[in-house]
C-alpha cells in the first residue's frame, strides 16, 4: 500500500475584494510561478545540437573511405537544424519570462534555463559548421 502524496501548505489568498451590496468577495489567488517550457526546449535542443555536432567531427575525421563528407554533411544540417532552434525558442523563452504578468496571469522562471540554451545552440551550431569543414578538407587531402 502506497502511503497518500503530501498535501502542498495552503495559500493564503492574494487580497479579497468586497462586491458592494452582497455578502461576497473576490478572491485573488497568489499563482505560482511556472517554469517556460520554451526555455526548457531550448537548452534540450542546444544540448543535442552540440551531440550532433560531435557526430558530424567523428564522420568528418572518419575519412573518405567511409563516405565522411557525405554523413558529416548530413549530420551537419540536423546539427544546423537542432542548433537553429534551441537559439529561436531561447529568445522566445526569454521575451515570455520578461513579460510582466497582471495579477492572475501565471509569471514564467528559468532565465537561467533560456540562456544556457542560447548558448548551447549557437556553440552546436558552429561546431557543426566547423565539423562539416574538418570533413571536407579531409575529403579533398
Amino acid at each position: 500500500m502506497l502511503p497518500p502524496p503530501p498535501q502542498e501548505a495552503p495559500r493564503p489568498p492574494k487580497r479579497v475584494d468586497p462586491v458592494p451590496g452582497t455578502p461576497f468577495g473576490v478572491v485573488h489567488l497568489d499563482v505560482a510561478p511556472v517554469t517556460s517550457g520554451l526555455a526548457i526546449g531550448s537548452l534540450v535542443a542546444g544540448i543535442a545540437s552540440i551531440l550532433v555536432s560531435l557526430l558530424v567531427f567523428c564522420f568528418g575525421i572518419a575519412g573518405p573511405n567511409l563516405g565522411g563528407a557525405w554523413a558529416a554533411g548530413a549530420f551537419t544540417v540536423l546539427g544546423a537544424l537542432a542548433g537553429g532552434a534551441a537559439i529561436v525558442t531561447g529568445l522566445l523563452g526569454r521575451r515570455q519570462i520578461r513579460r510582466p504578468a497582471p495579477p492572475p496571469g501565471v509569471r514564467f522562471t528559468g532565465r537561467g534555463l533560456a540562456v544556457a540554451g542560447l548558448s548551447c545552440g549557437g556553440v552546436g551550431l558552429l561546431l557543426s559548421l566547423l565539423g562539416l569543414g574538418v570533413a571536407l578538407v579531409v575529403q579533398l587531402t
